[in-house]
């Protein structure tokens, strides 16, 4: 099956390189990528879009999902346990949710329910259900939350045995990366976001198991120890690391090349909006989101001047957060973070394919077909991805999940 974009203007997840370009799909790979509208009609294609001007850019990359956490756009709820029958439903729902919204690939930050991610990417990768490629992950390795509130578990027990034991379990279900959370959360535990909730020995242990068993780490870490702890055990990625000082900032760059960072600014966006009932305190959550903020847009800048990978994603999936809304962050990275649109873009494409592993998030020859067809310039206002509607088109692994409307 061959597929011929024609006319499109071409983000190619680093920067536009054609205003009139055109672009040959073969199978489920980008075969041909030119800079003219024409420059590929004596290609026999079995399928023509005419681009008409619009932007073809790569599927975007939700690098800190959590398709467990049941809320979307579609469907709210107000409590984060579910019953596993009603868990993997909202699952099944949220997949299908994010690619609606122009992500074709996602890695996993961690589940409310244990096996339940490997299940979706098989049934994602069979064409049983529509989603993202997915890096799936286990039930999080955390604490409790404030007053019952369960967030995960640590199970398997403490010590380094327990670690590698865990390391184990994951690689038998069948996982791809173990969330662990290194650092406690204000939001759940007021004043736990300092807490270290790992050993020295015990963070070794879990980098050491995770190369053996051919597994990434996946790191909930904000404090300079956690983010310390983090980089020993060689995680994958560094979610938050609000409070990382000059000496934490600087391992980061020191270990730019293996590891990534997401500061995760969306859910602190949408908990300063959020307006709960009377009965329902945010207070706390709001003063840590506000002193997070402040901190990040410090931060992040001054990672990403010095070449640390800095992703989208923002824990989507808490009721005044939903799934579906992540394509926000690359607003907030431009207005909170000074990126230009492109470099937002490209946090979201090209670095997060390399995130996945995977050649996707690039409008490259011999890449993987994951594309967008924006109705509009999201190199000017990348506020434009928000709306799904103006997705004219969705394709990935090759195959139109959305074709444009004739």
């Amino acid at each position: 099956m061959r597929t011929l974009f024609r006319d499109v203007r071409i983000f190619d997840g680093i920067q536009l390189i054609a205003q009139h370009g055109a672009v040959l799909v073969d199978g489920n790979r980008i075969a041909r990528v030119a800079d003219s509208a024409d420059a590929l009609d004596g290609e026999q294609a079995d399928t023509v879009i005419e681009g008409a001007g619009r932007t073809l850019m790569p599927g975007m990359v939700e690098s800190h999902a959590h398709l467990t956490w049941a809320s979307s756009v579609e469907k709210i709820y107000h409590q984060f346990i579910l019953p596993p029958e009603e868990l993997k439903v909202a699952a099944w729902r949220n997949a299908r949710v994010l690619l609606d919204h122009g992500f074709t690939s996602a890695y996993s930050a961690g589940a409310l329910g244990d096996h339940i991610e490997p299940e979706l990417a098989a049934a994602i990768d069979a064409g049983e259900t529509p989603g993202p490629r997915l890096i799936p992950s286990t039930l999080e390795r955390s604490p409790e939350g404030a007053e019952g509130v369960e967030t995960g578990d640590v199970f398997n027990g403490r010590g380094p045995d327990a670690i590698r034991q865990f390391v184990s379990y994951c690689k038998d279900s069948g996982v791809r990366s173990l969330k662990l959370v290194i650092s406690g959360e204000d939001a759940l535990k007021p004043g736990s976001a300092k807490d270290v909730l790992y050993t020295d020995e015990e963070m070794e242990a879990a980098g050491a198991a995770a190369r053996e068993a051919g597994l990434w780490i996946a790191t909930h870490a904000y404090y300079p120890k956690a983010i310390e702890l983090a980089l020993k055990a060689g995680a994958r990625i560094i979610y938050h690391a609000s409070y990382a000082d000059q000496a934490a900032m600087d391992q980061m760059v020191a270990a730019r090349d293996s590891t990534f960072y997401a500061p995760s600014p969306g859910v602190s966006v949408a908990t300063l909006e959020a307006t709960p009932p009377p009965h329902i305190d945010m207070s706390h959550m709001k003063a840590s989101a506000t002193e997070r903020m402040a901190l990040e847009s410090k931060v992040v800048p001054a990672l990403k001047a010095r070449g640390v990978k800095i992703l989208i994603g923002g824990d989507y999936g808490f009721p005044f957060n939903p799934n579906g809304r992540n394509a926000r962050d690359l607003q907030i990275f431009v207005e909170h973070f000074g990126y230009a649109p492109a470099e937002a873009l490209s946090a979201a494409t090209k670095l997060g394919g390399e995130l996945m592993g995977l050649d996707v998030g690039q409008v490259k020859e011999g890449f993987l077909a994951d594309l967008l067809l924006v109705d509009g310039d999201p190199t000017a206002d990348v506020a434009i991805l928000q709306d799904k509607d103006k997705l004219a088109a969705i394709m990935k692994d090759g195959a139109l999940y959305k074709a444009p409307v004739a």
